[in-house]
Parts: structure tokens; C-alpha cells; sequence
């Protein structure tokens, strides 16, 4: 395979980390992270720089990050004290966002990732309270074993699954949904979806990188957000990433006048769309 390509699902994280680098570079940045040129390496630019200009699509990945740090920020000052990061990757927020330092920060990804990510974070300090905990979350003994001790630890927990449930079966998903709804303390969580539409738009430009890498796209539900109503969940916000991208004028004039009509916050169809979604309990 040659370095640009996709070998496994854990790849995607060097391919996210430098869209984050990319976002932290330009001088109007909506974030900086400054870890995530480093932790993107050399195989995450190739990986970046083997898909032409059009179809990289910068400003909908920046924008997922926008969104999903705003409702982090909101719900850590709604009184959340612990936010649980599944399938963390090559996330950097405890090092840049600005948090309580009594803030307990729980990341949870496979034990490979982490040592990487270690060796370029080195003894860089966290701004809250990071623990790390290496499990595969496709062991559903495991994480439910850890959900337990988690829910136990916690008295309102918010959950992050970014770029996470795009590779599970609706059927998975909805597995992971009951088992945090389990947990009473795990009051929201903030996921990203996008629609039967965006998913086959998708697969059309990359399709044939993830799905080398075992890591084909999967979970684009036909009725929106409420898919997670019935696993124990309300959807308390959905926030669209064109709307968003074109009122901070990240897209342009063509996809501005797209972000004008008017979107459904629940069915989408044929028609490509994502968003960022507050679910609550």
C-alpha cells in the first residue's frame, strides 16, 4: 500500500489530526491546537494530500470540532464534571480548550493509539484532570464494566463520540446508545451524524480508502437524530455544519446559498447533509 493510503480505522486519526493542523494554521483560526501537527505526522499529511482539493472538504471537518467544543463548553458550564472522550484518538482538547482544572477528562481508545500519541505529547501537561484508558470499545463486556465505574465516579458526565459511530451498524450504535443510557449519570452526549445522502456522496470520493482500511462507512441513519430516541435518548440540539460554516463564512457564495434553505432537523433523504447533536437524559 503505498503512504498516502488508509491501512485501519486508526488511520482516520492522523487523517482528523491534520485537518485540525490545517484549521490552527490559517490566521483566522475558529481553534488552535497546537499538538495537532505533530501528532498528524508525515503519514496523516500524505493521507491529506492524496485527495484533491474538492473533495477534502476542510471546513465541514472544522467545522464538526467548532461544534462539538461549544457544546462542551456549554455543558461544562451547565455543572458537567466529567467528560468522557470514546474513541479519543489523536484529540488534544485537555491540553488547549479552556477547562476546570477539577475537571475529570477520561479518553478511551485502543492501546496502539495511545502509546503514539504519548510519544508526541510527551510530559506536556493537561489542563484538567486526563486519564486514559486503553480498551477496544467493540468488547462490549469491557465497556460496559467501564461505563460502571465511570457512572459511579461521576454526578453528571457528558459523552463525545466524534467521528466514531460513521464506521459502527445502526445495530451497534443503538447497543452503544442503551449502554450509556444505562449509567445515570451520564446526562448528555454529543455526537455527529449525517444523512443517507452524504453518507453515498461520500462513499463515492472516498469511499475506496476506508473501505481498504476495513473502515467503511456505515451508520447514516433515514430518520435523523431521533434514531437515538429509541435507546433511551432525547435530542435536545441538532446544529447543522453547512448553516454553521456559512454564517462564519467558511464556504462559499454556491454553498452559502445552499445553507439558505430551510433544513430538517430530522429526515434528510437523498440530500447530503451533517450536523453536531446534543443528546440528553
Amino acid at each position: 500500500m503505498s503512504d498516502s493510503a488508509i491501512r485501519n480505522v486508526s488511520d482516520t486519526a492522523l487523517w482528523a489530526a491534520m485537518y485540525r493542523a490545517v484549521e490552527t494554521d490559517r490566521p483566522d483560526a475558529l481553534f488552535r491546537d497546537a499538538f495537532a501537527r505533530p501528532l498528524a505526522g508525515e503519514r496523516g499529511e500524505k493521507i491529506y494530500t492524496s485527495l484533491p482539493p474538492r473533495r477534502r472538504h476542510q471546513w465541514a471537518w472544522s467545522m464538526r470540532t467548532v461544534l462539538f467544543n461549544r457544546f462542551i463548553a456549554e455543558e461544562i458550564g451547565n455543572g458537567a464534571d466529567m467528560v468522557i472522550n470514546l474513541a479519543a484518538g489523536l484529540d488534544a482538547r485537555p491540553y488547549h480548550m479552556q477547562l476546570p482544572s477539577s475537571l475529570q477528562w477520561i479518553e478511551v481508545d485502543l492501546p496502539d493509539l495511545f502509546a503514539y500519541k504519548q510519544s508526541v505529547i510527551g510530559d506536556a501537561e493537561p489542563l484538567c484532570r486526563l486519564e486514559r484508558v486503553a480498551l477496544d470499545l467493540a468488547d462490549v463486556s469491557a465497556r460496559r464494566d467501564l461505563f460502571a465505574r465511570l457512572g459511579s465516579q461521576s454526578r453528571r458526565a457528558v459523552i463525545l463520540s466524534e467521528g466514531l459511530l460513521v464506521y459502527l451498524s445502526p445495530e451497534e450504535v443503538g447497543v452503544l446508545a442503551s449502554d450509556l443510557a444505562a449509567q445515570p449519570s451520564f446526562k448528555r452526549w454529543i455526537v455527529d451524524i449525517l444523512s443517507p445522502g452524504l453518507k453515498k456522496m461520500m462513499q463515492r470520493q472516498v469511499g475506496d480508502q476506508v473501505d481498504q482500511a476495513g473502515a467503511p462507512f456505515r451508520f447514516a441513519p433515514a430518520e435523523g437524530p431521533p434514531f437515538f430516541e429509541q435507546h433511551g435518548w432525547q435530542v435536545l440540539s441538532v446544529e447543522s455544519t453547512l448553516q454553521n460554516a456559512a454564517h462564519l463564512r467558511r464556504v462559499g457564495f454556491f454553498f452559502r446559498l445552499m445553507a439558505k434553505l430551510p433544513e430538517s432537523k430530522t429526515k434528510q433523504g437523498s440530500r447530503p447533509w451533517s450536523g453536531t447533536v446534543l443528546l440528553g437524559r
